[in-house]
């Protein structure tokens, strides 16, 4: 049976799998970087009409004290504020595929090419591969070692193939992860918002509300970047994070996700064995 399964996890193929189901239009690579300002009725707002974002027709300084977020109670609000880089052009929240998909109606605004429901059935199918093998290894004879070896041999085959998949289907968003104390979140959410509203950062950032139902005295901040492979674009906005003065050198690092393993699930102590970040500021910035 382990024989079997091993067989099934080398056959899967990402690229067959997207032929099976489908094809997709070659992209327009989005240039996030420094691009000339764009006259204020070419500004894009995926977050248009939506109440507790950001909206093109309102100063950045207007919005933070519209909705501060130490304060603005996530009861009415719901769990997040947003704010685009209005020099991206993105599918509209409204439209967004992700808005029905339960718990990650929040994630970052989608190309017009993503196909997020493909790559769900696809990438949870790829987990039940996983899932199986572990089962039947676990019911072998082998050693604890080889055991181990071959769980984590799965889970790093795994990860390229999801990844690999989500890349194919457009769903190549992820994001900076900080964490900063309740005190401090307004300061540090106006650094985030007016940088990416000055195309600086990322194609989008959201900070949580205030929660009742919440002790912890952290608030999360994600600054989402357009393609978790693009290592040069998600090392840019680490950088420039440091250079606001978001990434200490002998603190916590930050770290990054790709928006895939949200769709999938995928988070700290999953029971796949995956990383639940693929880069952090440590192993990219140093400690420099």
């Amino acid at each position: 049976m382990v024989a079997e399964l091993e067989s099934k996890v080398k056959a899967f193929d990402t690229d067959e799998w997207w032929a099976r189901h489908g094809s997709v239009a070659t992209p327009l690579k989005l240039q996030s970087r420094k691009i000339t300002r764009p006259e204020s009725s070419h500004f894009h707002n995926a977050y248009a009409g939506f109440p507790y974002a950001w909206q093109l027709t309102e100063t950045v300084d207007d919005f933070l004290g519209r909705l501060p977020p130490a304060t603005t109670e996530g009861s009415k609000a719901g769990p997040w504020i947003f704010i685009c880089n209005p020099f991206i052009e993105r599918r509209s929240k409204q439209e967004a595929q992700n808005q029905n998909v339960r718990g990650c109606e929040d994630e970052a605004p989608e190309e017009d090419e993503t196909d997020l429901h493909r790559f769900i059935e696809g990438g949870m199918e790829r987990l039940h591969l996983v899932t199986d093998f572990h089962g039947e290894m676990n019911k072998s004879t082998v050693s604890p070692a080889v055991r181990g070896r071959e769980r984590n041999k799965a889970a790093a085959d795994a990860t390229r193939d999801i990844l690999a998949l989500a890349h194919a289907l457009h769903v190549r968003t992820g994001k900076w992860m900080l964490f900063c104390d309740v005190h401090a979140v307004n300061e540090v959410w106006g650094i985030v918002a007016k940088a990416t509203a000055n195309n600086e950062l990322g194609i989008a950032a959201k900070v949580a509300t205030r929660s009742e139902l919440d002790p912890r005295t952290e608030r999360l901040i994600c600054v989402y970047t357009t393609d978790f492979i693009d290592r040069s674009d998600v090392e840019r906005v680490a950088r420039k994070l440091k250079q606001l003065g978001l990434v200490k050198a002998y603190g916590k690092p930050l770290y990054y996700k790709p928006d895939a393993y949200t769709y999938l699930g995928i988070g700290s102590g999953n029971p796949w064995g995956f990383k639940a970040s693929i880069y952090n500021t440590k192993e990219l910035l140093g400690r420099t």
